[in-house]
């Protein structure tokens, strides 16, 4: 979440090149950044970020950029999913920490639809590639799996479209007139989040010891 809020208070000249670049690649571009976004090495908001500064740029085609930010992050969630449903518990699911695949799997496992579409549809930091790699390695249902990745994406960027078209030029302007504060607050939220993260892994491997 962080590249997305310092992506839009960024200073006018790298936004408008970033708004460049994404007019340049458009629709296609985000189906690229769908594949890699749900790749063993996501780009965490970088789809968000890139469908609302495209939907607040041109409002009038929001449901094109919508539609195309959905069909990349599910073609991306299927290759993933296809993969690790190749391997089972190979190399793909060996990428992930044992206690996190087994959490993720015993979710799948109980949960199933929703444990695919609930992630799909919430923004990080809730990371949504152990749950493609759980469903595959369980051999979760193609077709449940697709509906439920279809649903959780729609529904997201369908949001985030609709707030972008309507109210993303006010917010980038209210950003750019308070971008220091903005600025410093995300650093600091993100500092946080680091030292948070690393003390929880810290007494986590020492409980476990």
């Amino acid at each position: 979440m962080l590249d997305a809020i310092l992506i839009a208070v960024a200073k006018p000249t790298v936004l408008s090149g970033f708004l460049r670049w994404l007019r340049h690649f458009g629709g296609p571009g985000l189906i690229v950044l769908g594949i890699l976004d749900s790749s063993i090495i996501p780009i965490p908001g970088s789809m968000d970020a890139a469908t609302i500064l495209l939907c607040a740029d041109q409002r009038k085609w929001w449901p094109y950029y919508v539609f195309m930010a959905t069909t990349g992050a599910v073609l991306g969630g299927y290759l993933t999913y296809r993969l690790a449903r190749g391997e089972g518990k190979g190399r793909l699911a060996g990428r992930l920490k044992p206690s996190q695949m087994k959490k993720v799997r015993k979710i799948v496992a109980k949960w199933g639809f929703g444990a695919i579409a609930i992630p799909a549809l919430l923004p990080p930091p809730l990371p949504m590639v152990p749950f493609l790699i759980a469903a595959g390695a369980t051999q979760y249902p193609r077709n449940k799996f697709l509906a439920a990745l279809i649903l959780g994406r729609a529904v997201r960027y369908t949001i985030l479209g609709l707030l972008a078209a309507f109210y993303g030029r006010a917010i980038f302007a209210s950003f750019s007139r308070h971008t220091h504060a903005i600025v410093w607050t995300a650093v600091a939220l993100a500092v946080a989040w680091l030292v948070f993260t690393i003390l929880r892994t810290k007494f986590g491997s020492e409980r476990h010891a």
